[in-house]
């Protein structure tokens, strides 16, 4: 794995900043004069922290926004570079607290990670963790299962890669599956409980695939 270097976390140091400034401002301005009570402290500390994520959705998304991450090998000392280390320190100091958890119900998780850049299609709902939401397009009454992991990025040595992963609609992922990079998974599929789908692998539509690593159980009708 390369160095997250000095430029890059003063990139990201930098746009932390602006959320302190903006969170706190916020609760200062909005609600430092209201009557609070007895815990006026504890409630002035939670909604700064609530407006610290709110602000950190904002901030995150106008700088993907202007700075897209793309997909494809990411050459050292790029720009590409730039997006895709900030990008990770958003996620290793501020969201993974928030898509690692199993306190936050999964109706609201689905919000934080449509917030984060994930293409969810209507009644999709994950238990496990996406850990590239901006690269990870779902369709329809898909699921999740818990503890299930799905990411778009390829770390191999010095070698970095981000690669979009593509699940259709009505498809099931079991509980503690692994879905790595450029995996595409067709409509009605199922990838079983616990397995491994290695990157760029292909999932045609209705299929069964399961195993470490995982290979076609069943064929589709």
């Amino acid at each position: 794995m390369r160095a997250i270097r000095p430029g890059q976390i003063a990139v990201f140091l930098g746009l932390l900043a602006l959320i302190l400034v903006l969170a706190i401002g916020t609760t200062a301005l909005v609600f430092g004069s209201l009557p609070l009570g007895d815990f006026r402290g504890v409630t002035l500390f939670l909604l700064a922290l609530l407006l610290i994520y709110l602000y950190a959705f904002l901030v995150y998304r106008c700088f993907l926004l202007a700075l897209p991450l793309r997909e494809g090998e990411v050459p050292e000392h790029s720009r590409h570079e730039l997006v895709a280390n900030v990008n990770i320190l958003f996620y290793l100091l501020l969201f993974n607290s928030l898509i690692r958890t199993h306190f936050i119900p999964v109706p609201i998780q689905r919000l934080i990670y449509l917030a984060l850049g994930a293409k969810l299609g209507a009644n999709t709902y994950s238990a496990g963790a996406l850990l590239d939401p901006p690269l990870t397009r779902i369709g329809s009454n898909t699921i999740i299962g818990h503890d299930a992991v799905i990411f778009a990025h390829v770390i191999e040595g010095a070698r970095l890669e981000l690669k979009a992963v593509h699940i259709g609609n009505t498809v099931t992922i079991g509980a503690k599956a692994v879905v790595m990079a450029g995996v595409q998974i067709g409509d009605n599929a199922i990838v079983s409980t616990g397995a491994v789908v290695i990157k760029d692998t292909r999932i045609a539509a209705g299929e069964i695939w399961g195993g470490i690593p995982a290979r076609r159980i069943r064929a589709a009708p």
